[in-house]
């Protein structure tokens, strides 16, 4: 999450949406404080998935995929980088999906284990 943060912070980044895996809700709620810093919103699913899609203000996209969790660790990874509009288009579209049928937001999750304890 620090590496997000510090994207965020650069000022290049108008909206950040993040799609978290729902068997990681206990840590990503102990993260909470600082995923409302950097992100826009935030939804869980049952997400394994590492994809980056960025779309900058005059329309050119890139896409992101890696097995990586954005941790540091010594195995191998494999990713992909494409600037292919199409790949673009299904995966974002796909995330779309996942978020409106699928998806639970993140801060609906949080108020909820707050009205519990």
């Amino acid at each position: 999450m620090r590496r997000l943060y510090f994207i965020r912070r650069s000022g290049n980044v108008s909206d950040f949406h993040l799609v978290l895996d729902l068997k990681a809700t206990n840590k990503t709620l102990k993260l909470w404080p600082f995923i409302v810093q950097v992100i826009d919103k935030a939804y869980l699913a049952d997400n394994h998935s590492k994809i980056l899609l960025v779309k900058s203000a005059d329309g050119r996209c890139a896409t992101v995929m890696t097995s990586q969790n954005l941790t540091r660790g010594n195995r191998y990874e494999s990713a992909i980088v494409t600037t292919e509009e199409g790949i673009f288009s299904i995966l974002r579209g796909q995330m779309a999906d996942v978020i409106t049928n699928h998806a639970v937001p993140l801060n609906d999750v949080f108020a909820r284990t707050l009205r519990n304890d």
